[in-house]
């Protein structure tokens, strides 16, 4: 194929051809080959694929057939129970929901449930990922008793409240394969490629359903999984990479030390990275003292990093650490955090340019589904760093649009790295935009993309 007239690097117009996956020329007024399809994209910019550095598929897929039980959709408990009885469905069905916040209607419980949701099986995860909320009908389902299961429970009765056991919870629900077409299109749409899922309960079979949603065509993107340490015996395959193992820090429950050192030397062993869940200061000054005694590797990378206070600059820098952040969470969740966020951490929530200027490599995924999967919000927002109600928040760790397309521009397996950049030999992974860079980086989170290209095969056009 011959792309005529693509706007490179925001300055220049060239023709581009990809034979067989790659790019195999560039140059102004390439000769049509015999029977080569030629496309006039008319001076639009030719970008490298995006890649989502860190997000969740099968979890994605399960919003998409949820209800939004938070904000910026449901911002009362009046508007949540009208939105939960709006879902036809049956008294046997069960009903999903997804990211609760307090700010909604409060602690709310199995009781609160029963009284203002409807009368079927219904369980809503709390928009942090970490606690799902089950009504009575629900727990009938699970037939929970006086067992040892890891509901919490106040003088002996369970509230509904479950934390940290997505595990125990999926091993009980009716069996609902994910089918990722929808989400893969989805973000095949924003011109992404490739994708790394971050999921901590991914495991060896978790590999095989991904291998075979690709095979069958269902999974478009180039994928990197992250794990649990089963995944320390698979090995890279063509458009299927080994992730780092990811550890879910909490700091109000965090693993023994020397356990989880433990844990990290075993996956350096096996070739591995660890990647560390690090949302408060406390979670990353813990993931930072277990590397510090462990030794770093190679992938090595904290996730989020939503609070990164100055004195912990350097430390990431000198142990060769990647921050992979969210800046869209700045627009999204910044007026609650304005509210519930410490004063003195506000400053250091999600840091853009601070770690850029420390040196500290940096990359952007979306964390779907618990943000949204879009990434040229995203890197609107890392540019304006302004919360939905239009405040402003540390401007000074503003990005330039070229620096917050870089965050999705770095290689998959190496994020932070410099920006891929499309020139001869390389994979056609490409996005092509529906207007030059110059008008684009006067506001990304306008800019449509018109067509998208994995190793050279259209995976969609507008």
């Amino acid at each position: 194929m011959l792309i005529r007239r693509a706007e490179l690097d925001g300055e220049r117009l060239v023709d581009v051809r990809i034979e067989a996956s790659h790019i195999s020329a560039i140059g102004e007024q390439l000769a049509a080959q015999a029977g080569e399809l030629v496309l006039d994209v008319e001076a639009a910019a030719l970008l490298p694929g995006l890649h989502d550095h860190h997000l969740h598929l099968r979890s994605l897929t399960a919003s998409r057939a949820s209800v939004a039980c938070g904000p910026p959709q449901i911002q009362t408990g009046a508007e949540l129970a009208a939105a939960l009885h709006a879902v036809a469905g049956d008294h046997q069905s069960w009903l999903r929901g997804i990211g609760y916040h307090e700010s909604v209607a409060g602690e709310i419980d199995r009781d609160w449930l029963d009284a203002h949701g409807p009368a079927r099986p219904l369980r809503i995860q709390h928009r942090s990922g970490r606690l799902w909320l089950l009504n009575s009908l629900a727990l009938q389902q699970l037939e929970v008793g006086e067992g040892s299961d890891p509901l919490e429970r106040i003088a002996g009765r369970t509230t509904g409240r479950l934390y940290d056991a997505d595990d125990w919870l999926r091993t009980r629900l009716p069996r609902q394969p994910a089918n990722l077409h929808a989400v893969s299109r989805l973000l095949a749409s924003y011109g992404v490629t490739s994708v790394t899922d971050t999921t901590p309960q991914n495991n060896a079979d978790s590999w095989r359903d991904f291998a075979a949603a690709q095979a069958r065509g269902e999974l478009l993107q180039k994928l990197m999984l992250m794990g649990d340490t089963s995944l320390d015996a698979v090995r890279d395959q063509p458009g299927l990479l080994r992730g780092a193992r990811k550890f879910h820090l909490h700091e109000h429950e965090l693993p023994a030390f020397d356990t989880l050192c433990a844990e990290i030397r075993q996956s350096h062993l096996a070739g591995r990275g660890a990647a560390f869940h690090c949302v408060t200061r406390t979670d990353l000054v813990f993931a930072l003292a277990a590397l510090r005694e462990t030794g770093g590797h190679a992938g090595d990378r904290i996730e989020h990093a939503s609070v990164t206070p100055p004195e912990l600059l350097a430390e990431l820098l000198a142990q060769g650490l990647t921050v992979v952040a969210q800046p869209h969470f700045i627009h999204e969740r910044g007026d609650q955090y304005l509210q519930d966020v410490a004063a003195e951490d506000q400053p250091w929530l999600y840091r853009l340019r601070g770690l850029l200027d420390a040196g500290v490599p940096l990359a952007a995924g979306s964390d779907a589904p618990f943000g949204e999967p879009d990434p040229w919000a995203a890197m609107q927002a890392a540019v304006s760093r302004r919360t939905r109600s239009g405040r402003l928040m540390s401007v000074d760790e503003a990005l330039s649009p070229e620096q917050a397309l870089a965050l999705f521009t770095s290689p998959l397996e190496a994020p932070g790295a410099a920006p891929r950049r499309v020139a001869v030999g390389q994979p056609a992974d490409l996005c092509l935009l529906d207007r030059s860079w110059a008008e684009a980086r006067r506001d990304l989170g306008v800019v449509r993309v018109r067509q998208t290209w994995r190793d050279g095969e259209c995976i969609f056009a507008r």
